[in-house]
């Protein structure tokens, strides 16, 4: 139950005891925390030494699967081409594209990064990340995902996959996000493209506008995946050059 009383100025002294007038100042504070947090985060370096590419995708697929083999193909590509790798730090797919990078590592075209979250059933980073962050939740980790990519492929997963990729389409849509490719590779990820232009695109009832429905980039196989990201590596690279 909350008080209509006013909230206590700043140096006035609050009791224990008043439940509701220390309710309030904690809410002010955590709201302010989370101001000069996103304050901070809207800072940009001029010029970036690094392009990095997300890869998204399941912690369930093993070492041999198919799937988990195109992956680490797919990131090992990517790092030839200077590109470093950011996954989750976990298992399955993420270890793989985090393999891939690893082993064009030796010559030093690439970095392989987890940006890992805190869960009970998943203690370790995996053995190919060579640098790591630690999350106690999702929303910091997801918020860091953003900050720190310039790509974002999107592999076969599950419903944490989902809610990455839903979450980048999102801030593409809205333009908090820009010039910034979000590449669906495989044909699990059409499925979803097409649901939501049936279901969000309905005449009399949009729910959405046609040039969403074109944020993301449906492709088959990791070979397409690697072509889409050179093409946007060589525009990031001639930017570069030109900033120099």
């Amino acid at each position: 139950m909350t008080s209509d009383l006013p909230i206590p100025q700043h140096g006035t002294t609050v009791s224990l005891a008043d439940e509701d007038a220390v309710r309030r100042i904690l809410t002010d504070t955590l709201f302010g925390l989370w101001a000069t947090v996103n304050n901070l985060s809207r800072m940009r370096p001029s010029k970036r030494d690094r392009y990095r590419v997300t890869v998204f995708g399941s912690a369930r697929p093993e070492q041999g699967h198919f799937v988990y083999e195109e992956v680490r193909r797919m990131c090992a590509l990517l790092t030839e081409m200077g590109c470093d790798i950011i996954t989750g730090g976990g298992p399955g797919l993420m270890q793989a594209a985090n393999e891939g990078a690893h082993q064009s590592q030796a010559e030093g075209r690439g970095q392989s990064i987890g940006i890992r979250v805190n869960l009970p059933f998943e203690q370790a980073v995996n053995p190919f990340v060579a640098q790591a962050f630690e999350h106690e939740t999702f929303f910091t980790r997801l918020h860091q995902f953003v900050l720190m990519s310039d790509a974002y492929i999107v592999a076969p997963g599950g419903i944490g996959t989902v809610l990455e990729a839903m979450m980048v389409w999102q801030l593409l849509q809205v333009r908090h996000l820009h010039d910034t490719p979000l590449v669906f590779a495989g044909p699990m990820w059409k499925g979803l493209v097409d649901w939501a232009s049936a279901q969000m695109l309905r005449p009399g009832f949009e729910l959405a506008s046609a040039e969403d429905m074109r944020i993301p980039t449906c492709v088959d196989n990791a070979d397409q995946a690697v072509a889409v990201v050179r093409t946007h590596h060589q525009q990031w690279l001639a930017a570069q050059t030109a900033q120099a």
